[in-house]
């Protein structure tokens, strides 16, 4: 029962409001509840994690922020996964994402698992690049109205985990998705979110972006196991 109720909370957020799922949309949530399922193994997320995901994301996973190349140490297991079906099925566009996950070693559910454990474990990464301090206010009202009642206060997404943390995460990354969601460039987002970025101007997108990335520290991953 308690899967089966994950896996509707799931699929809520998963779906476009008022819209029906795609095909590659159910699969993606076919297959996140498919790898939620397995015991995962950090090790084996470790050794993938050196030889698939290094080269971009760097040895502590901390990502890039003069490259737009996000930080993945502490993520949300469930949202790691989540992202790599996404970019499995092509439900979401990064071209060297899908590289990644046609190869052999990283195309399996149980390799998503496994890399996510592993990633959720290391620490939070330091030093996240954040923006000039111009428009801070304004960002902190726009986190405020628009994200903390998914997200939570401090930003460490929600206890199931689909929702992602926006701690520790570098600006320009950032900014960089923020406009991808209003140019509807990440599919089945919920319409709400996606119309609330097309709202904010400039200045308020960039205070957002400066105001989480300023927000450090550890994330908890409080999602629910059987």
């Amino acid at each position: 029962m308690k899967k089966r109720l994950l896996a509707l909370t799931f699929t809520a957020v998963m779906l476009t409001t008022g819209s029906v799922a795609s095909a590659a949309a159910d699969r993606v949530v076919e297959l996140t509840m498919d790898a939620l399922d397995l015991k995962a193994d950090a090790r084996h997320g470790a050794a993938l994690y050196s030889e698939q995901c290094v080269g971009c994301h760097g040895r502590e996973a901390q990502g890039a922020g003069q490259h737009d190349v996000p930080a993945l140490a502490s993520q949300r297991r469930a949202y790691v996964i989540r992202q790599l079906a996404a970019f499995s099925e092509h439900d979401r566009i990064a071209t060297q994402m899908h590289r990644v996950v046609s190869r052999e070693a990283v195309s399996q559910p149980q390799s998503w698992a496994d890399l996510a454990l592993y990633l959720n474990n290391l620490p939070p990464p330091k030093g996240a690049h954040t923006g000039d301090g111009k428009y801070l206010s304004l960002g902190e009202a726009s986190y405020q109205q628009f994200c903390s009642s998914c997200h939570e206060e401090d930003a460490r997404g929600d206890d199931d985990g689909f929702v992602p943390s926006l701690r520790n995460q570098h600006y320009r990354y950032l900014v960089k998705e923020m406009r991808n969601l209003a140019a509807g460039h990440r599919f089945n987002v919920d319409e709400d979110l996606a119309r609330s970025f097309r709202n904010l101007k400039a200045d308020e997108m960039e205070g957002l972006a400066d105001y989480l990335s300023r927000m450090q520290g550890p994330v908890r991953d409080r999602a629910s196991e059987e």
